[in-house]
């Protein structure tokens, strides 16, 4: 069976494969093909991962690059490849991880600065950053999403690459329901109001109820046997503050809520303050990045065993992870630094659409009438079943409340217009995309972010060629 990681020289890279290899026991991967438009750094993961299954952890205990071991060997005929042909790479796979950096980190700074220099938050995903890099890596998603139609039809493509929910329906397009997007924040904030809880969110008795988009969803409930066990956390100080995103945006807020909302709200409900941290510190987080993942690369090209190197360079990039949203002197739960995320995510559900598991998780896929202000075709963040290659979104018992109804068809109607104005080439439609986003208030600055951004981004120059 045929994995691909597009991106393949990204980062994070090792995190993924190191879950795939922990689950060969489950999906029989016989291939891992890395695909990457950056030759060098295609060449620093290929090793990583060809020294990961070489020598795998076979104690059940923690691996170099920080992921728990299964005691399970990679097994014969693992074959670990690297190319930069993306025709090479797609053709004949079974299923595909695509998690695509357009314009590496150095792009992400640009998105970032232009938004503050207009006085506006600069993050990467969300309000206008969000939307530029949107629009530099559209073009690239739907050029793969095409050639994935054409040479692996059959396979399932698992996107990670961001913004998670406007690329994944971008792509669909041309793959159907056959992508899907995923991201760890939902389902890690289910797991910790589970935990604190002492509930099983696996259990059949167990019903989640979340809805929103991805990096703006909302947990409203948490079913047990019909019983709705949300409300004793919210009245409860001690549980309700062992929970991150309720520390995050503020006990108090998220009781007035009524929800507990994915930790990305904070942007949204405390934009100011989150644009005055970034513009008070030393350096963005994409600068920040930018400078240690080149480092890191540079020496890692020299390492005789780069894994030592990158596991140390992940942990801090970890654990400085929205450093923005937090007090100075607060860190990350550690089970936030430990598993769970998006790469065991994906293996999840690699599993259950190829090897016959069942797992109820939470994904990016078409509302459908779930939410009844969206078309159907909108890709929305809502708890799904998988299995036997099958994926039914389940229809959770709240509905959105109408401030956050509101919120979630604003973006979404930014969302839109981006995919718009990145296939038309349309400069009026980006400057309507960006006037309507929530995060930019008004629509004069939305026109200098267009023309700031087209400035700043030869690739986004590329795309708005027309007025």
């Amino acid at each position: 069976m045929k994995l691909v990681i597009l991106g393949g020289g990204g980062f994070r890279v090792p995190l993924v494969f190191s879950a795939v290899l922990a689950a060969r026991h489950r999906v029989a991967i016989t291939e891992v093909v890395l695909h990457d438009a950056d030759a060098a750094r295609l060449s620093v993961m290929h090793r990583v991962l060809t020294a990961q299954a070489e020598r795998p952890a076979t104690d059940g205990g923690a691996r170099p690059d920080g992921a728990r071991g299964s005691g399970q060997a990679p097994g014969p005929g693992l074959r670990v490849h690297a190319t930069t042909d993306l025709d090479e790479a797609v053709a004949g796979a079974d299923v595909i991880f695509a998690a695509i950096r357009v314009g590496g980190t150095h792009g992400r700074v640009l998105d970032e600065q232009v938004a503050l220099k207009h006085g506006l938050l600069g993050q990467e995903t969300i309000g206008p950053g969000g939307l530029a890099y949107a629009l530099r890596t559209l073009p690239m998603m739907d050029h793969v999403a095409a050639r994935i139609a054409e040479l692996a039809p059959r396979a399932w493509t698992i996107n990670f690459t961001n913004p998670a929910g406007l690329i994944t329906e971008a792509m669909r397009t041309h793959l159907g329901d056959r992508v899907v997007g995923i991201c760890d924040t939902p389902i890690g904030l289910v797991r910790r109001v589970a935990r604190v809880l002492g509930v099983d969110p696996a259990a059949e008795s167990v019903q989640v109820d979340y809805l929103g988009l991805n990096h703006l969803g909302f947990l409203h409930g948490l079913h047990v046997e019909g019983v709705d066990r949300l409300p004793e956390l919210l009245a409860d100080d001690a549980l309700l503050g062992q929970i991150e995103e309720a520390r995050t945006l503020g006990l108090d807020w998220v009781r007035a809520r009524g929800a507990i909302p994915n930790e990305y709200l904070y942007y949204y409900d405390y934009a100011r303050e989150a644009t005055a941290t970034i513009r008070g510190a030393d350096q963005t987080r994409g600068e920040f990045l930018d400078a240690q993942q080149a480092a890191f690369y540079l020496e890692a090209a020299r390492a005789e065993d780069p894994r030592a190197l990158w596991a140390h360079t992940l942990a801090e990039r970890e654990a400085t992870y929205m450093a923005e949203a937090r007090d100075a002197d607060a860190s990350r739960d550690d089970d936030d630094l430990q598993g769970g995320g998006y790469h065991e995510v994906a293996v999840d559900l690699m599993a259950a659409l190829l090897a016959g598991e069942r797992h109820r998780m939470i994904l990016d896929v078409a509302n459908d009438g779930i939410v009844p202000t969206l078309v159907d075709d909108a890709v929305i963040e809502v708890p799904c079943v998988v299995s036997e290659g099958t994926i039914r979104a389940e229809v959770p018992p709240t509905p959105l409340a109408l401030d956050e109804l509101a919120l979630v068809t604003a973006v979404k109607s930014a969302d839109r217009g981006i995919i718009c104005a990145a296939r038309s080439g349309s400069r009026q439609r980006a400057w309507h995309a960006f006037a309507v986003h929530p995060l930019v208030d008004s629509a004069a600055v939305a026109r200098d972010l267009v023309d700031a951004y087209i400035r700043a981004h030869p690739t986004i120059a590329a795309v708005l060629v027309e007025p």
